[in-house]
């Protein structure tokens, strides 16, 4: 093209309409004779001796065009129909009609390259299937299925629905490090980087939850924060190393003011986005109208194994418990780990339709307030969505003695072996010590919620570019 004087890469075209603006006003336009400028990728191409039909598609649709020799004259014709292929960005120039057909076209009087692709698109842009090449060539999958674009502008619609709904709710909306110097608020093993202007190791952050609630020591009510975070972890159809994830506080409420605003969210989500709270989700119809099921978390694991944790206090008996339903041990063996083991393999899978598991032994939870009436629970909830759990929250620990008992306690389970116990934070300690309001605070997943409100099977189907392990000829 260059040897024929034609830039294959120019550096600007004027379009004067989408695709699909040019059908929304197609009978004023050809009525008009009005002369418009389209562009977009080329799909197909019919060849017919001094005419063609082509088809282009842009990121609002598609639409078709028809090329003449008497139009665009002999040169301009033989290079479009001997140097344009399938994948190739054009614009074009022309007047709307009908053809014969009733298909609206473009009848084109200037056709010019506006990005020339060197390699040919996926199996014609009949689609890509390979599940591999989909994920690592993204770009590719989106090209070629536009059911993957689909998937995506509806992941950003929910984003977009969530910041929404807090900031009606007078939350304000901060930005904590992702990196930091000592990790916290969440049992995950962390990435460490190197610092190389302060010579020493930070950490991608595992949560936002401990420099949020510094926010609430230093004097705002309501705060969130949507970001990336990232775990040191394995990778399934619901865990991804890095993921995004909203966590919120709000002084002056607990986890009950925290079940009321998770089921209002997402309410208000699926009304926003489907139009109504009943979705469909793999074989299910989810329906998110509130309220939703509330269950306490020892009676949930009766109810599915018939094991009562608390007539089980020693790990060694619990084990034992664990073991006869069939269940393997936890790589790390402790009351709390086999706690979490039989909520993960037993009871998640059951929980379809929206439900809140209640007050979470206190081993599980390390930054969640005691309750009052028994003092073994801590007043804290996870939700759970078709076997997904969507949300976590609590009723804050406030109580800066308290705070550092639990720390301690993790500390000692670190030494004997766990790797995702959570350090002592001193200045998370020392911040406390100022005084923090009471407070309910949630976390909740934006990516698992995407996977809800797109019925998609797997998380890395909504996240646009998920980790894949480099091949050795990349």
């Amino acid at each position: 093209m260059r040897d024929k004087g034609i830039e294959p890469y120019p550096l600007r075209f004027a379009r004067t309409h989408s695709a699909q603006a040019a059908i929304d006003c197609f009978e004023t336009l050809a009525a008009a004779g009005e002369t418009i400028r389209l562009a977009g990728r080329i799909l197909t191409v019919r060849k017919m001796g001094k005419a063609a039909f082509a088809h282009i598609e842009d990121a609002s649709g598609r639409i078709q065009l028809y090329l003449k020799l008497n139009n665009l004259g002999e040169e301009a014709f033989t290079t479009a129909i001997d140097l344009y292929d399938l994948g190739d960005i054009i614009g074009a120039e022309g007047v709307l009609f009908r053809t014969r057909t009733g298909e609206m076209t473009l009848e084109v009087h200037r056709v010019e390259m506006l990005a020339k692709a060197l390699q040919n698109p996926p199996e014609k842009y009949h689609g890509l299937r390979d599940t591999e090449t989909r994920l690592r060539r993204r770009y590719l999958d989106m090209a070629a299925n536009p059911e993957v674009r689909q998937t995506f502008s509806v992941r950003s619609q929910v984003v977009r629905e969530v910041r929404t709904f807090f900031d009606a709710r007078d939350y304000l909306e901060v930005e904590t490090p992702v990196l930091q110097p000592l990790y916290g608020g969440a049992f995950a093993r962390p990435f460490v980087t190197h610092h190389n202007a302060l010579d020493q190791d930070f950490y991608l952050r595992i949560a936002t939850e401990l420099y949020l609630k510094r926010c609430l020591i230093g004097g705002f009510e309501r705060v969130y924060e949507v970001g990336r975070t990232f775990r040191n972890e394995g990778m399934d159809r619901d865990h991804n190393p890095e993921f995004t994830m909203l966590e919120a506080y709000q002084a002056y409420a607990d986890y009950a003011d925290m079940m009321e605003l998770l089921e209002q969210l997402y309410y208000a989500v699926a009304l926003a986005v489907h139009g109504t709270p009943q979705i469909p989700y793999r074989d299910d119809v989810l329906d998110f109208t509130p309220p939703w099921q509330r269950v306490r978390l020892y009676e949930a694991i009766e109810s599915v194994t018939g094991i009562d944790i608390y007539a089980h206090p020693e790990t060694d008996a619990l084990l034992a418990q664990v073991q006869a339903c069939g269940i393997g041990a936890p790589e790390r063996v402790t009351w709390a780990t086999l706690v979490d083991e039989l909520l993960a393999e037993r009871v998640e899978p059951t929980l379809v339709q929206p439900t809140l598991l209640l007050d979470y032994p206190v081993e599980l939870s390390p930054l969640a307030k005691r309750r009052e009436d028994d003092p073994r629970l801590v007043e804290r909830f996870e939700a759970f969505v078709g076997g997904l759990e969507i949300a976590n929250a609590f009723s804050e620990l406030n109580d800066p003695l308290d705070q550092r008992q639990r720390f301690e306690e993790q500390v000692r389970e670190r030494a004997a072996g766990d790797e995702e116990a959570q350090p002592l934070d001193e200045d998370f300690l020392l911040a406390l010590e100022y005084g923090m309001p009471p407070t309910g605070g949630i976390g909740i997943g934006i990516d698992r919620m995407a996977m809800l409100f797109t019925n998609s099977a797997s998380i890395r189907d909504v996240i646009l570019f998920p980790p894949v392990r480099t091949r050795e000829t990349e």
